[in-house]
């Protein structure tokens, strides 16, 4: 992947700031009680006030929320929906890996900027990508998401991994917005040395996590839907929890964690390892339920992410919540196993804390930064309003999300979506490179 940053639309990356409070029929700071006719004010993209009052720029029928925090992402994969679409977990990474080779370092950067695009236009104003080139972190820098790029590594051996890493990272820069981790990619694809070198970096770390049946069996056995992807370590003979077991620890993120006992899940609440939660990706893929609300209940910090368009036919947030309610509830058989206001914590503080930045957003509280969304309510099922938080949650959407706003800066308003034209038709024809026939 070539270094230079390129030319092209770079919407709102360097927007003056204009607007300075906002208000809405509701406020939902989400660290207290919603607030009815409430009122969001910001000086240099930090929160000084949040209550009650009506700004000069008032959305009726609206609420006004903390920009949502995907706790995994993969923003370079925005245009890979439906491949391998009901293939088996190893077919569908090989199907993945053989069409990402058709693509140019131009094309991983153009594709990011879409899923950066997506994100905005779903009032996602921070992500955790996991990015194989790097083209998330440059992405992200140029339009204006707050990020943290866990650059990939997939290798037995620790050195493999660090040559890797550099030469991703010499690629890349941190911003203000954009901090750069490093991702071993699964126990399947990682030793547990390569693990330890990682974790020795000091800078933020993820992984996936016992995302499927495959990766244990791999993993215990050396058999299954696994066994020919090029990139494997050999068998430890643990499921992937226990080969992590060394290392497992606040500093590990996990994606996924879906084939976990409850003593796995004792150990993770045990080392205090974050879990990003990924309902629609775990269900498309037929990978399963993770037992979220177990988790929860053991004293894990769960936050909720979309993944990709790999895995899932969106980033749209509003839906990912929504099927982390439908999944619990029928997985618990109990309507309470998770309501609304649940989600919403899953998709804004929750998800904050796992990342481990929980104190400059995830919440409206004055002090952070000034990343939130505003969700239009006119025409919903919901409105007139009952409960708030179920209105967002059940009755949103990405084509009701008005603005999206990142430290102060205004990133996306619907009235003005046209000027992602550009990035979405560039990244339209990378995906049409993707499925030609093979020469």
């Amino acid at each position: 992947m070539s270094g230079r940053r390129l030319d092209g639309a770079r919407p709102r990356a360097e927007v003056p700031e204009r607007v300075t409070e906002l208000s809405a029929d509701w406020v939902l700071p989400v660290d207290g009680p919603p607030i009815a006719g409430g009122r969001v004010r910001w000086e240099n993209g930090e929160i000084v006030e949040v209550g009650p009052g009506r700004a000069e720029r008032h959305y009726a029928d609206a609420a006004i929320v903390p920009g949502f925090v995907n706790a995994h992402s993969h923003l370079e994969y925005a245009v890979y929906a439906g491949f391998g679409d009901g293939a088996s977990f190893g077919t569908w990474i090989r199907t993945h890996v053989e069409r990402k080779r058709r693509l140019d370092s131009d094309d991983m950067v153009a594709i990011a900027r879409c899923g950066v695009a997506d994100s905005f236009r779903t009032g996602i104003t921070t992500t955790a990508d996991y990015s194989f080139s790097g083209a998330g972190a440059i992405a992200a820098a140029e339009l204006g998401l707050r990020a943290t790029v866990y650059l990939e590594v997939f290798a037995d051996d620790p050195e493999d991994a660090r040559r890797r890493f550099e030469e991703k990272r010499a690629l890349v820069e941190e911003t203000a917005l954009v901090t750069i981790g490093v991702s071993p990619h699964a126990p399947y694809t990682c030793s547990l040395e390569t693990y330890r070198w990682c974790l020795s970096l000091g800078i933020p770390v993820g992984t996936h996590l016992a995302e499927s049946a495959a990766e244990n069996e791999w993993l215990e056995h050396g058999t299954g839907a696994l066994q020919d992807l090029p990139v494997l370590v050999p068998p430890t003979g643990k499921r992937a929890v226990a080969t992590l077991e060394p290392v497992l620890g606040p500093e590990l993120l996990c994606a996924h964690c879906v084939e976990v006992s409850a003593d796995e899940i004792a150990l993770l609440a045990e080392r205090n390892v974050p879990v990003a939660h990924c309902p629609r990706s775990n269900a498309l893929l037929g990978c399963g339920v993770a037992p979220v609300t177990a988790m929860r209940a053991a004293g894990i910090v769960v936050g909720l992410g979309t993944d990709s368009p790999a895995s899932t036919p969106s980033v749209d947030v509003f839906e990912e919540m929504r099927a982390a309610i439908y999944a619990a509830r029928a997985l618990e058989r109990r309507p309470e196993a998770l309501l609304a206001t649940d989600a919403l914590h899953l998709a804004t503080g929750e998800a904050a804390r796992a990342l481990r930045i929980d104190g400059r957003v995830g919440t409206l509280t004055p002090g952070k930064r000034a990343d939130l969304a505003v969700v239009s309510l006119a025409g919903s099922p919901y409105h007139p309003v009952e409960d708030p938080a179920a209105a967002v949650v059940f009755g949103g959407s990405p084509e009701r999300v008005l603005e999206t706003i990142v430290d102060g800066q205004t990133r996306y308003l619907r009235e003005e979506k046209e000027q992602w034209q550009e990035v979405r038709s560039t990244a339209s024809a990378a995906r049409r490179r993707m499925l030609a026939p093979k020469p």
